[in-house]
């Protein structure tokens, strides 16, 4: 697309001059021979005004990939990306944004199904195969709930170890001192472990107060089963802890359940806290002590990048920190 200067210069006149005509500003004093070879060269050189990109921007719907790191069966185990998901798409419907939705299926992504986008909304975690398929499709990518090179992608994310140290710091001045942990360990390029701030902040931050015992860290998927299952081995300490902190609400849920099953009463002799929030934590008995995640606003700041980045042109990558905040339930008072 050619711009003013270069309509300019090959008509011989200002840069002022080519602007108020191909903005038709009546007050312009040109003769119409000048005028009508102002319009021929814009249009040789296929040249729009301000207005017109903006008016053809409007018409031309923008096509955005939304690709999940879960499968859908995962991500009715885990509704947190659920969550996320739901913001993307509401954002996208409100700004009339095409929508392709792709899910992992065995391991990996059909690519074909990435062609023709403006730009991709990558939601989970993502290994360097992934990020290889997703950019030999276009390089307007934001990645939510992971930041995996932010010198050349957009990216929301939460803070994972402020998360942390206002729950911590919550047990400990609620009296407790054996704090166990629950939680769920992923991977991407099949074998490669992804680091978990909530375990590793959990470890770094009671090993300083002198309060961390690896005994109590049981670790699995982020699954109800998986935290039924882990409560279940918990269950078989001498003497258990005094409360537990469980790194997601699905976990927190099978982890009442097991505690449940073996009448020890929460919060009268251990209190739970869970993570994320989701939309069953405040009716289960006892509603449970969670980190709320504003997961729909992550999936509606993420299409607000990709849009701001495509209408802009921006070179320079934004990585947005979506604060968290600790609702205290019966499960832990």
């Amino acid at each position: 697309m050619a711009t003013l200067k270069e309509i300019a210069e090959k008509a011989g006149v200002s840069l002022a001059t080519v602007s108020r005509v191909l903005n038709y500003d009546t007050t312009l004093s040109v003769s119409d021979e000048t005028r009508k070879r102002i319009f021929e060269i814009a249009q040789e050189l296929n040249y729009k005004t301000l207005r017109e990109r903006s008016q053809q921007a409007a018409k031309e719907r923008l096509r955005f990939g939304l690709v999940h790191w879960y499968s859908e069966l995962q991500e009715l185990g885990d509704p947190y990306y659920m969550a996320i998901r739901l913001g993307v798409e509401k954002e996208c419907f409100q700004r009339q944004i095409e929508l392709v939705k792709l899910f992992k299926q065995d391991g990996s992504y059909q690519s074909e199904w990435l062609t023709g986008l403006d730009g991709i909304i990558a939601v989970g975690k993502f290994g360097t195969n992934d990020i290889q398929v997703f950019t030999s499709c276009t390089e307007n990518i934001v990645f939510v709930d992971s930041s995996p090179d932010e010198h050349r992608f957009d990216s929301v994310v939460i803070d994972f170890r402020k998360a942390m140290i206002e729950v911590l710091d919550y047990l400990i001045h609620s009296g407790h001192k054996e704090i166990g942990y629950i939680g769920g360990r992923e991977y991407v390029d099949g074998e490669q472990l992804i680091k978990d701030e909530r375990e590793t902040t959990f470890h770094e931050y009671l090993y300083l107060k002198g309060l961390y015992r690896s005994e109590y860290v049981f670790t699995g998927k982020f699954t109800a089963e998986d935290g039924y299952r882990l409560m279940k081995q918990a269950l078989t300490l001498k003497k258990l802890p005094s409360a537990f902190f469980v790194a997601s609400d699905s976990m927190a849920i099978g982890a009442l359940r097991a505690l449940h099953e073996e009448g020890i009463k929460v919060p009268d002799e251990v209190a739970i806290v869970g993570f994320n929030d989701i939309a069953t934590s405040k009716f289960v008995q006892p509603p449970l002590t969670t980190v709320k995640v504003y997961t729909e606003f992550m999936g509606e700041t993420a299409v607000e990048l990709l849009v701001e980045r495509l209408s802009t042109n921006r070179d320079i990558c934004k990585k947005v920190v979506i604060p968290t905040k600790l609702i205290v339930r019966e499960s832990s008072k």
